[in-house]
Protein backbone atom coordinates (compact mmCIF):
# COMPACT_ATOMS: atom_id res chain seq x y z
CA UNK A 1 0.00 0.00 0.00
CA UNK A 2 1.30 3.40 -0.68
CA UNK A 3 0.24 7.07 -0.79
CA UNK A 4 -1.26 10.23 0.81
CA UNK A 5 -2.34 13.77 0.79
CA UNK A 6 -3.50 17.06 2.63
CA UNK A 7 -5.39 20.41 2.36
CA UNK A 8 -6.52 22.90 4.48
CA UNK A 9 -5.89 26.92 5.40
CA UNK A 10 -2.38 28.20 6.69
CA UNK A 11 0.25 30.80 6.17
CA UNK A 12 0.64 31.41 2.38
CA UNK A 13 4.86 32.07 2.98
CA UNK A 14 5.16 28.74 4.39
CA UNK A 15 3.97 27.18 1.73
CA UNK A 16 6.40 28.40 -1.27
CA UNK A 17 8.79 27.30 -2.42
CA UNK A 18 12.36 28.45 -1.32
CA UNK A 19 13.44 29.57 -4.49
CA UNK A 20 10.70 30.15 -7.02
CA UNK A 21 10.14 27.46 -10.09
CA UNK A 22 9.13 28.74 -13.73
CA UNK A 23 5.89 27.01 -14.13
CA UNK A 24 5.61 25.01 -18.09
CA UNK A 25 3.58 26.61 -20.56
CA UNK A 26 1.14 24.57 -22.09
CA UNK A 27 -1.39 25.08 -24.83
CA UNK A 28 -4.36 26.81 -23.86
CA UNK A 29 -7.66 24.12 -24.42
CA UNK A 30 -10.47 25.41 -26.37
CA UNK A 31 -13.94 25.49 -25.41
CA UNK A 32 -14.91 22.79 -26.98
CA UNK A 33 -12.58 20.33 -24.89
CA UNK A 34 -13.69 21.98 -21.32
CA UNK A 35 -15.57 19.69 -19.54
CA UNK A 36 -17.48 19.13 -16.15
CA UNK A 37 -15.46 15.98 -15.07
CA UNK A 38 -12.29 17.36 -16.08
CA UNK A 39 -10.86 14.63 -17.88
CA UNK A 40 -10.21 14.85 -21.42
CA UNK A 41 -11.09 11.97 -24.54
CA UNK A 42 -7.69 10.51 -24.21
CA UNK A 43 -8.07 9.57 -20.23
CA UNK A 44 -9.74 6.87 -21.64
CA UNK A 45 -7.52 5.40 -23.30
CA UNK A 46 -4.75 5.92 -20.61
CA UNK A 47 -6.87 4.58 -18.05
CA UNK A 48 -7.61 1.42 -20.20
CA UNK A 49 -4.01 0.66 -20.73
CA UNK A 50 -3.43 0.84 -17.09
CA UNK A 51 -6.19 -1.52 -16.12
CA UNK A 52 -4.82 -4.17 -18.94
CA UNK A 53 -1.78 -4.17 -16.91
CA UNK A 54 -2.95 -4.06 -13.56
CA UNK A 55 -5.07 -7.05 -14.01
CA UNK A 56 -1.50 -8.88 -15.13
CA UNK A 57 0.66 -7.83 -12.28
CA UNK A 58 -2.58 -8.68 -10.02
CA UNK A 59 -2.39 -12.23 -11.23
CA UNK A 60 1.00 -12.56 -10.90
CA UNK A 61 1.55 -11.09 -7.52
CA UNK A 62 -0.76 -13.49 -6.15
CA UNK A 63 0.53 -16.32 -8.09
CA UNK A 64 3.98 -15.88 -7.18
CA UNK A 65 3.41 -15.76 -3.22
CA UNK A 66 1.20 -18.86 -3.50
CA UNK A 67 4.36 -20.56 -5.64
CA UNK A 68 6.44 -19.18 -3.22
CA UNK A 69 4.81 -21.25 -0.17
CA UNK A 70 5.07 -24.07 -1.80
CA UNK A 71 8.59 -24.27 -1.87
CA UNK A 72 9.38 -22.76 1.89
CA UNK A 73 7.40 -22.00 4.90
CA UNK A 74 9.81 -19.74 5.76
CA UNK A 75 8.56 -15.90 6.83
CA UNK A 76 11.62 -14.27 5.80
CA UNK A 77 12.12 -15.86 2.70
CA UNK A 78 8.71 -15.40 1.80
CA UNK A 79 8.89 -11.29 2.97
CA UNK A 80 12.42 -11.08 0.29
CA UNK A 81 9.52 -11.57 -2.41
CA UNK A 82 7.68 -8.62 -1.38
CA UNK A 83 11.27 -6.89 -0.64
CA UNK A 84 12.02 -7.31 -4.00
CA UNK A 85 9.12 -5.85 -5.83
CA UNK A 86 9.93 -2.04 -4.27
CA UNK A 87 14.06 -2.66 -4.55
CA UNK A 88 14.14 -1.72 -7.92
CA UNK A 89 11.95 1.74 -6.69
CA UNK A 90 15.74 2.34 -5.06
CA UNK A 91 17.90 1.71 -7.59
CA UNK A 92 16.06 2.82 -10.74
CA UNK A 93 13.11 5.32 -9.64
CA UNK A 94 14.86 8.50 -10.72
CA UNK A 95 16.88 6.77 -13.50
CA UNK A 96 13.09 5.75 -14.56
CA UNK A 97 11.91 9.69 -14.16
CA UNK A 98 14.55 11.01 -16.49
CA UNK A 99 13.64 8.67 -19.10
CA UNK A 100 9.93 9.44 -19.06
CA UNK A 101 10.81 13.23 -19.47
CA UNK A 102 13.04 12.37 -22.16
CA UNK A 103 11.36 10.08 -24.65
CA UNK A 104 7.92 9.14 -26.21
CA UNK A 105 5.73 8.21 -22.93
CA UNK A 106 3.73 5.50 -24.82
CA UNK A 107 7.19 3.63 -26.09
CA UNK A 108 8.32 3.80 -22.74
CA UNK A 109 5.68 2.20 -21.12
CA UNK A 110 5.08 -0.38 -23.63
CA UNK A 111 8.75 -1.41 -23.97
CA UNK A 112 8.51 -2.06 -20.16
CA UNK A 113 5.73 -4.01 -20.16
CA UNK A 114 7.39 -5.88 -23.11
CA UNK A 115 9.95 -6.98 -20.96
CA UNK A 116 7.93 -8.42 -18.11
CA UNK A 117 6.24 -10.21 -20.38
CA UNK A 118 9.45 -11.94 -20.90
CA UNK A 119 9.68 -12.36 -17.47
CA UNK A 120 6.47 -13.66 -16.78
CA UNK A 121 7.23 -16.32 -19.67
CA UNK A 122 10.89 -17.30 -17.99
CA UNK A 123 9.34 -17.93 -14.95
CA UNK A 124 6.30 -20.23 -16.44
CA UNK A 125 8.95 -21.84 -18.09
CA UNK A 126 10.97 -22.81 -14.88
CA UNK A 127 7.42 -24.40 -13.68
CA UNK A 128 6.27 -26.50 -16.69
CA UNK A 129 9.71 -28.37 -16.64
CA UNK A 130 10.26 -28.56 -12.78
CA UNK A 131 13.07 -26.21 -12.72
CA UNK A 132 11.77 -23.82 -10.38
CA UNK A 133 13.30 -22.57 -7.04
CA UNK A 134 12.80 -19.58 -5.01
CA UNK A 135 15.80 -17.40 -6.92
CA UNK A 136 14.35 -18.12 -10.21
CA UNK A 137 10.77 -16.29 -8.30
CA UNK A 138 12.74 -13.81 -6.67
CA UNK A 139 14.82 -12.81 -10.17
CA UNK A 140 11.03 -12.88 -11.74
CA UNK A 141 9.46 -10.53 -8.67
CA UNK A 142 12.75 -8.35 -9.51
CA UNK A 143 12.53 -7.84 -13.18
CA UNK A 144 8.57 -6.67 -12.79
CA UNK A 145 9.44 -4.40 -10.40
CA UNK A 146 12.39 -2.97 -12.86
CA UNK A 147 9.58 -2.44 -15.89
CA UNK A 148 7.42 -1.14 -13.54
CA UNK A 149 9.53 2.07 -12.79
CA UNK A 150 9.03 3.20 -16.01
CA UNK A 151 5.37 2.35 -16.89
CA UNK A 152 4.23 4.36 -13.45
CA UNK A 153 6.25 6.87 -13.69
CA UNK A 154 5.23 7.33 -17.75
CA UNK A 155 1.79 6.80 -16.59
CA UNK A 156 1.83 9.49 -13.95
CA UNK A 157 3.61 11.94 -15.74
CA UNK A 158 1.04 11.46 -18.57
CA UNK A 159 -2.24 11.71 -16.58
CA UNK A 160 -1.95 15.74 -16.91
CA UNK A 161 -1.74 15.98 -20.24
CA UNK A 162 -5.16 14.27 -20.48
CA UNK A 163 -6.84 16.02 -17.17
CA UNK A 164 -8.03 19.79 -16.30
CA UNK A 165 -6.90 20.68 -12.97
CA UNK A 166 -9.96 20.48 -11.47
CA UNK A 167 -10.90 17.18 -12.63
CA UNK A 168 -7.26 15.35 -11.23
CA UNK A 169 -8.97 14.26 -7.82
CA UNK A 170 -11.34 12.61 -9.78
CA UNK A 171 -9.04 11.22 -12.14
CA UNK A 172 -6.42 9.93 -9.74
CA UNK A 173 -9.68 8.33 -7.65
CA UNK A 174 -10.80 6.39 -11.35
CA UNK A 175 -7.37 5.17 -11.81
CA UNK A 176 -6.76 3.90 -7.83
CA UNK A 177 -10.62 2.77 -8.09
CA UNK A 178 -9.96 0.55 -10.96
CA UNK A 179 -6.17 -0.32 -9.99
CA UNK A 180 -8.27 -2.12 -6.72
CA UNK A 181 -11.52 -3.26 -8.59
CA UNK A 182 -9.12 -5.31 -11.32
CA UNK A 183 -6.53 -6.56 -9.17
CA UNK A 184 -8.72 -7.43 -5.85
CA UNK A 185 -12.16 -8.31 -7.57
CA UNK A 186 -10.84 -9.73 -10.65
CA UNK A 187 -7.15 -10.49 -10.81
CA UNK A 188 -6.57 -11.43 -7.23
CA UNK A 189 -9.63 -14.59 -6.99
CA UNK A 190 -8.81 -15.38 -10.73
CA UNK A 191 -5.64 -15.68 -9.88
CA UNK A 192 -6.00 -17.89 -6.90
CA UNK A 193 -8.28 -20.13 -8.85
CA UNK A 194 -5.49 -20.35 -12.02
CA UNK A 195 -3.10 -21.19 -9.50
CA UNK A 196 -5.40 -24.37 -7.87
CA UNK A 197 -6.25 -25.35 -11.82
CA UNK A 198 -2.23 -25.64 -12.48
CA UNK A 199 0.52 -23.63 -11.34
CA UNK A 200 1.82 -22.58 -14.34
CA UNK A 201 -1.33 -21.32 -16.02
CA UNK A 202 -1.76 -17.63 -13.97
CA UNK A 203 1.95 -17.15 -15.32
CA UNK A 204 1.12 -17.76 -18.67
CA UNK A 205 -2.25 -15.32 -18.23
CA UNK A 206 0.43 -12.38 -16.52
CA UNK A 207 2.39 -12.47 -19.40
CA UNK A 208 -0.41 -12.25 -21.98
CA UNK A 209 -2.04 -9.24 -19.96
CA UNK A 210 1.29 -7.26 -20.15
CA UNK A 211 1.10 -8.29 -23.60
CA UNK A 212 -2.08 -6.85 -24.02
CA UNK A 213 -0.99 -3.26 -22.29
CA UNK A 214 1.93 -2.89 -23.78
CA UNK A 215 -0.06 -2.48 -27.30
CA UNK A 216 -3.02 -0.45 -25.89
CA UNK A 217 -0.77 2.20 -24.49
CA UNK A 218 0.55 2.64 -28.32
CA UNK A 219 -3.03 3.69 -28.93
CA UNK A 220 -2.66 7.09 -27.05
CA UNK A 221 -2.03 10.33 -29.27
CA UNK A 222 2.01 10.64 -30.05
CA UNK A 223 1.47 14.53 -29.94
CA UNK A 224 1.51 14.33 -25.87
CA UNK A 225 3.15 11.01 -25.16
CA UNK A 226 6.66 12.66 -25.46
CA UNK A 227 8.32 13.93 -22.40
CA UNK A 228 8.07 17.65 -22.10
CA UNK A 229 11.49 18.29 -22.85
CA UNK A 230 12.12 15.90 -25.34
CA UNK A 231 9.00 17.82 -27.03
CA UNK A 232 10.53 21.00 -26.25
CA UNK A 233 14.52 20.86 -27.06
CA UNK A 234 16.73 19.50 -29.74
CA UNK A 235 18.64 16.22 -28.16
CA UNK A 236 21.74 18.09 -28.53
CA UNK A 237 20.54 21.07 -25.59
CA UNK A 238 19.73 18.52 -23.35
CA UNK A 239 21.01 18.47 -20.48
CA UNK A 240 22.80 15.55 -19.36
CA UNK A 241 20.56 12.54 -16.96
CA UNK A 242 22.96 13.65 -13.77
CA UNK A 243 22.01 17.12 -14.31
CA UNK A 244 18.29 15.73 -14.95
CA UNK A 245 18.33 14.06 -11.18
CA UNK A 246 20.15 17.03 -9.89
CA UNK A 247 16.94 19.28 -10.97
CA UNK A 248 14.44 16.86 -9.57
CA UNK A 249 16.49 16.79 -5.76
CA UNK A 250 16.56 20.90 -5.81
CA UNK A 251 12.95 21.12 -6.62
CA UNK A 252 11.69 18.86 -3.85
CA UNK A 253 14.57 20.17 -1.14
CA UNK A 254 13.43 23.59 -1.82
CA UNK A 255 9.78 22.86 -2.07
CA UNK A 256 9.42 23.41 1.43
CA UNK A 257 5.54 22.10 1.55
CA UNK A 258 6.42 19.33 -0.93
CA UNK A 259 10.36 18.21 0.91
CA UNK A 260 7.70 18.23 4.37
CA UNK A 261 5.21 15.55 2.84
CA UNK A 262 7.24 13.73 1.48
CA UNK A 263 9.19 12.88 5.11
CA UNK A 264 6.09 11.90 6.27
CA UNK A 265 4.81 9.87 3.56
CA UNK A 266 8.24 7.70 3.25
CA UNK A 267 7.77 7.07 7.74
CA UNK A 268 3.96 6.22 7.10
CA UNK A 269 4.60 3.94 3.87
CA UNK A 270 7.33 2.00 5.55
CA UNK A 271 5.63 1.45 8.71
CA UNK A 272 2.44 -0.28 6.40
CA UNK A 273 5.17 -2.25 4.77
CA UNK A 274 6.83 -3.18 7.99
CA UNK A 275 3.40 -4.35 9.44
CA UNK A 276 2.02 -6.19 6.44
CA UNK A 277 5.40 -8.08 5.41
CA UNK A 278 3.76 -11.44 6.61
CA UNK A 279 0.21 -10.94 6.11
CA UNK A 280 -0.22 -13.89 3.65
CA UNK A 281 1.54 -16.38 6.52
CA UNK A 282 -0.94 -14.90 8.79
CA UNK A 283 -4.22 -15.71 6.95
CA UNK A 284 -2.71 -19.02 6.45
CA UNK A 285 -1.39 -20.15 9.65
CA UNK A 286 -2.45 -18.23 12.53
CA UNK A 287 -6.14 -18.25 11.36
CA UNK A 288 -6.00 -21.28 9.03
CA UNK A 289 -7.29 -20.47 5.89
CA UNK A 290 -6.81 -22.25 2.76
CA UNK A 291 -4.62 -21.40 -0.25
CA UNK A 292 -7.92 -21.44 -2.43
CA UNK A 293 -9.82 -19.06 -0.39
CA UNK A 294 -6.86 -16.50 -0.34
CA UNK A 295 -8.28 -14.81 -3.04
CA UNK A 296 -11.95 -14.35 -1.37
CA UNK A 297 -10.15 -13.03 1.64
CA UNK A 298 -8.05 -10.50 -0.16
CA UNK A 299 -11.90 -9.16 -1.91
CA UNK A 300 -13.04 -8.48 1.51
CA UNK A 301 -9.93 -6.03 2.56
CA UNK A 302 -10.24 -4.36 -1.62
CA UNK A 303 -13.62 -3.33 -0.80
CA UNK A 304 -12.53 -1.21 2.04
CA UNK A 305 -9.51 -0.03 -0.42
CA UNK A 306 -12.32 0.56 -3.04
CA UNK A 307 -14.94 2.29 -1.05
CA UNK A 308 -11.43 5.14 -0.31
CA UNK A 309 -10.88 5.15 -3.52
CA UNK A 310 -14.28 5.89 -5.12
CA UNK A 311 -14.97 7.72 -2.37
CA UNK A 312 -11.93 10.08 -2.25
CA UNK A 313 -12.67 12.96 -4.85
CA UNK A 314 -15.91 13.65 -3.14
CA UNK A 315 -14.42 13.43 0.45
CA UNK A 316 -11.99 16.13 -1.34
CA UNK A 317 -14.30 18.21 -3.01
CA UNK A 318 -16.93 18.18 0.97
CA UNK A 319 -14.14 18.87 3.31
CA UNK A 320 -10.34 19.58 0.90
CA UNK A 321 -7.82 17.73 0.48
CA UNK A 322 -5.67 18.61 4.13
CA UNK A 323 -8.93 16.63 6.17
CA UNK A 324 -9.46 13.87 3.64
CA UNK A 325 -5.27 12.92 4.24
CA UNK A 326 -5.36 13.39 7.80
CA UNK A 327 -8.72 11.26 8.06
CA UNK A 328 -6.98 8.55 5.39
CA UNK A 329 -3.61 8.43 7.22
CA UNK A 330 -5.64 7.94 11.18
CA UNK A 331 -7.85 5.16 9.75
CA UNK A 332 -4.89 3.63 7.96
CA UNK A 333 -3.00 2.97 10.92
CA UNK A 334 -6.01 2.29 13.04
CA UNK A 335 -7.16 -0.40 10.58
CA UNK A 336 -3.20 -2.10 10.65
CA UNK A 337 -2.72 -1.79 14.77
CA UNK A 338 -6.15 -3.64 15.07
CA UNK A 339 -5.29 -6.37 13.10
CA UNK A 340 -2.06 -6.81 15.59
CA UNK A 341 -5.27 -7.24 18.24
CA UNK A 342 -7.62 -9.29 16.24
CA UNK A 343 -8.91 -12.35 17.85
CA UNK A 344 -10.34 -14.23 14.81
CA UNK A 345 -10.22 -13.73 11.17
CA UNK A 346 -13.36 -12.10 10.90
CA UNK A 347 -12.49 -9.00 12.97
CA UNK A 348 -9.08 -9.51 11.44
CA UNK A 349 -10.40 -8.66 7.96
CA UNK A 350 -12.82 -5.75 9.40
CA UNK A 351 -9.80 -3.93 10.25
CA UNK A 352 -7.66 -4.75 7.56
CA UNK A 353 -10.52 -3.34 5.22
CA UNK A 354 -10.66 -0.51 7.16
CA UNK A 355 -6.93 0.13 7.07
CA UNK A 356 -7.12 -0.47 2.97
CA UNK A 357 -9.98 2.23 3.13
CA UNK A 358 -7.63 4.78 4.73
CA UNK A 359 -4.90 4.44 2.59
CA UNK A 360 -6.69 4.60 -0.65
CA UNK A 361 -8.69 7.46 0.70
CA UNK A 362 -4.83 9.54 1.44
CA UNK A 363 -3.86 7.88 -2.52
CA UNK A 364 -6.28 9.82 -4.00
CA UNK A 365 -5.39 13.26 -2.91
CA UNK A 366 -1.33 12.74 -2.46
CA UNK A 367 -1.23 11.99 -6.30
CA UNK A 368 -3.38 14.58 -7.53
CA UNK A 369 -1.55 17.33 -4.96
CA UNK A 370 2.44 16.28 -6.65
CA UNK A 371 0.87 16.99 -9.96
CA UNK A 372 -0.29 20.06 -8.68
CA UNK A 373 2.57 21.08 -7.49
CA UNK A 374 5.52 19.40 -9.63
CA UNK A 375 5.75 21.48 -13.71
CA UNK A 376 4.97 19.51 -16.15
CA UNK A 377 8.56 19.56 -17.28
CA UNK A 378 9.75 17.63 -14.03
CA UNK A 379 6.96 15.50 -13.08
CA UNK A 380 8.35 12.15 -14.39
CA UNK A 381 11.59 12.77 -12.42
CA UNK A 382 10.15 14.30 -9.26
CA UNK A 383 7.53 11.33 -9.27
CA UNK A 384 10.38 8.67 -9.76
CA UNK A 385 12.78 9.94 -6.71
CA UNK A 386 9.79 10.49 -4.46
CA UNK A 387 8.73 6.83 -5.14
CA UNK A 388 12.78 5.88 -5.13
CA UNK A 389 12.60 7.48 -1.58
CA UNK A 390 9.69 5.91 -0.69
CA UNK A 391 9.31 2.59 -1.98
CA UNK A 392 12.86 2.12 -2.10
CA UNK A 393 12.65 1.85 1.46
CA UNK A 394 9.94 -0.63 1.82
CA UNK A 395 12.45 -3.82 0.87
CA UNK A 396 14.68 -2.96 4.30
CA UNK A 397 10.51 -2.31 6.15
CA UNK A 398 9.66 -5.13 4.58
CA UNK A 399 12.31 -7.55 5.82
CA UNK A 400 12.38 -5.67 9.06
CA UNK A 401 8.85 -6.95 9.34
CA UNK A 402 9.46 -10.54 8.13
CA UNK A 403 12.01 -10.76 10.66
CA UNK A 404 9.94 -9.47 13.70
CA UNK A 405 7.09 -11.83 12.35
CA UNK A 406 9.21 -14.90 13.46
CA UNK A 407 8.66 -13.96 16.94
CA UNK A 408 4.09 -13.54 16.73
CA UNK A 409 2.86 -12.94 12.90
CA UNK A 410 0.38 -10.32 14.62
CA UNK A 411 3.26 -8.06 16.11
CA UNK A 412 4.60 -6.52 13.24
CA UNK A 413 0.65 -5.37 11.86
CA UNK A 414 0.75 -3.76 15.71
CA UNK A 415 3.87 -2.06 16.11
CA UNK A 416 3.32 -0.44 12.34
CA UNK A 417 0.17 0.78 12.89
CA UNK A 418 1.22 2.65 16.09
CA UNK A 419 3.70 4.12 14.02
CA UNK A 420 1.18 5.72 11.69
CA UNK A 421 -1.18 6.88 14.28
CA UNK A 422 1.66 8.28 16.28
CA UNK A 423 3.16 10.48 12.89
CA UNK A 424 -0.35 11.21 12.15
CA UNK A 425 -0.77 13.02 14.86
CA UNK A 426 2.10 14.70 15.29
CA UNK A 427 2.01 16.10 11.86
CA UNK A 428 -1.32 16.94 11.89
CA UNK A 429 -0.71 20.36 11.24
CA UNK A 430 1.57 19.63 8.12
CA UNK A 431 -1.00 17.74 6.83
CA UNK A 432 -4.06 19.83 6.81
CA UNK A 433 -1.83 22.86 4.74
CA UNK A 434 -2.27 20.49 1.67
CA UNK A 435 -5.03 23.19 0.65
CA UNK A 436 -3.07 25.95 0.64
CA UNK A 437 -0.21 24.18 -0.90
CA UNK A 438 -2.12 23.57 -4.17
CA UNK A 439 -3.76 27.22 -3.68
CA UNK A 440 -0.51 29.17 -3.69
CA UNK A 441 0.92 27.18 -6.69
CA UNK A 442 0.18 28.81 -10.38
CA UNK A 443 -1.97 26.86 -12.92
CA UNK A 444 -0.02 24.72 -15.73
Amino acid sequence: MTGADARTAAQPEALTTERDEPATAVPALDDARLTTTGLLPGFGRLWTSSIASNLADGIGRVAVPLLGTTLTRDPLAISVLGALAFLPWLLLGLPAGVLVDRVDRRRAMAVANGVRVLAAAGLALTVATGAVTIWWLYAAVLVWGVGETVYDNAATALVPDFVERHGLDRANGRMQSSEIVVQTFVATPLGAWLFAVAMVVPLWSTAAGFALAALLVLALPATVAVGARAATEPAPSRPGVLADMRDAFVFVWRHRYLRQMTVLTVVVGNALAFGQAASLLLFLDTFGVSEASVGALTAVVGAGALVGAMSGGAVVRRIGRGRTLLVGTLLGGLGILLVGLAPSLWTALVAYALGAAGVSLWNVPWGALRQILVPSHLLGRVSGLLRAINWGLMPVATLLGGWVARVDLQLPFLLGGAIVVAMSVLRTRTILRADAAADTTPTR
